[in-house]
């Protein structure tokens, strides 16, 4: 018995020591390993065989020519798969992208099921304006955006659903509107009809007055000689860039208070009327690649002027700023005036009229003959202020004094208009 009894005690005590180690075992010494290069991700697809593209597909329904995922329900992917027929769209499928196709008409048949898209992009295919079924887009009534740039439409489409907000029909060939197609456009905010063929008997009967929500409006690289009749007051964002506009009429912008950019480089203005951009909110105003002979005056919000490549000699300052009131200084902080005819630096009175000014792009100019000049300061930069130092090591340059920055001229002219709709 005392043998048993010493095989019991030892058996009890190395028990204990087994028990003890789970006990004080850390868990979390698994999860800080290295991540398992292996790893297959939560959700699993086996290609199809026939199409190429995942084999699992929602619940709900999805086309076999598409993809479904599972965390966007609503969503159908048909993008860049050589498509050339649009396929039967579900019921419930919100978001629907065709895009990167061989598309070359848009039938009913396809949309019989779908009544809740909110977004139908078929951006960069072949369709034609009469390839495209009469109303199959006005019937969906929650449509919200709608892509057709990059098509090979003649005619503005007509009819469209009132819900519509966004419509893009740039790099297209239109050239004819239908006298009714804007009527019930009465919540689009943004339009974009840039790289077309509209000329100005298209917009002569103010359809774009219709559009009474509408905050964007791009007319750039189309056929335009006169400024676009009957503009919306809602506006915020104009682009007219790449036209042949040669004036612009007298107040004509007193019916857009709400002007924030307005782009009109590439065009032929050769006079424009002192007070004409004397808009309250204007941030932006690009008149760059014109005939301009001579400045004009500067509202006190603007920041961002170009009038590069014009026929300006000389900047008078005063013309600018006829005024300064301490109370309202002007915002003006950058100024780009290469490639013009001005043959020695603005007077240093541009700094007391505009004190935030911090860049002015003088690059070459040109003189007389044509040929190209440098003036000794190709890039006025002016500091930022002591409080606004984080403190690390800087050139000790006086503020105001002359430098040439790498700095980028084209750094504004590149910069997307921000996305406020």
């Amino acid at each position: 018995m005392g043998f048993l009894s010493l095989v019991y005690v030892l058996f009890f005590f190395f028990g204990d020591k087994v028990s003890c180690q789970y006990e004080t075992y850390q868990w979390d010494e698994d999860y800080d390993q290295e991540p398992n290069e292996d790893y297959e991700p939560e959700i699993q697809f086996r290609q199809h065989v026939e199409y190429g593209v995942p084999f699992y597909q929602h619940s709900l329904g999805c086309a076999s020519e598409c993809f479904c995922p599972t965390n966007f329900p609503t969503s159908m992917y048909c993008d860049n798969r050589k498509l050339k027929t649009i396929p039967n769209i579900p019921m419930h499928i919100q978001q629907l992208y065709l895009q990167f196709n061989e598309i070359e008409a848009v039938t009913a048949n396809s949309f019989i099921n779908a009544t809740h898209l909110k977004e139908i992009n078929l951006s960069h295919n072949k369709i034609k304006s009469q390839k495209i079924d009469y109303g199959v887009f006005a019937k969906f009534s929650n449509l919200l955006q709608l892509h057709l740039e990059h098509n090979n439409l003649e005619e503005f489409p007509f009819p469209l659903p009132k819900s519509l907000e966004r419509l893009l029909l740039g790099y297209n060939e239109i050239s004819t509107l239908h006298t009714s197609a804007m009527d019930g456009l009465v919540n689009l905010t943004m339009l974009d009809l840039c790289y077309n063929h509209l000329h100005d008997s298209v917009l002569k009967e103010k359809h774009l007055a219709k559009m009474e929500k509408l905050m964007q409006l791009n007319l750039c690289h189309n056929r335009l000689e006169s400024m676009p009749p009957g503009l919306p007051s809602s506006l915020m964002y104009l682009s007219l860039e790449n036209n042949s506009i040669s004036s612009i009429p007298d107040k004509y912008f007193d019916e857009l208070p709400k002007l924030h950019a307005l782009r009109m480089s590439h065009n032929k203005l050769q006079d424009v009327p002192y007070n004409i951009f004397n808009l309250s909110n204007l941030i932006e105003l690009n008149v760059g690649h014109n005939k301009l002979k001579q400045a004009f005056y500067i509202p006190r919000n603007l920041e961002h002027l170009y009038l590069e490549n014009n026929e300006i000699e000389n900047i008078n300052v005063t013309m600018m700023c006829p005024s300064i009131d301490p109370l309202h200084l002007h915002h003006l902080t950058y100024l780009r005036v290469d490639q013009n005819k001005l043959k020695e630096p603005i007077n240093s009175y541009i700094f007391s009229c505009f004190p935030h000014i911090h860049s002015i792009y003088y690059g070459e100019q040109r003189s007389t003959n044509g040929q190209t000049i440098q003036l000794k300061t190709q890039v006025f930069g002016r500091f930022q202020d002591d409080d606004e130092d984080d403190g690390d090591d800087h050139d000790n340059t006086p503020e105001g004094q002359e430098t040439e920055e790498h700095f980028n001229p084209h750094y504004y002219e590149t910069q997307e208009w921000q996305e406020i709709i």
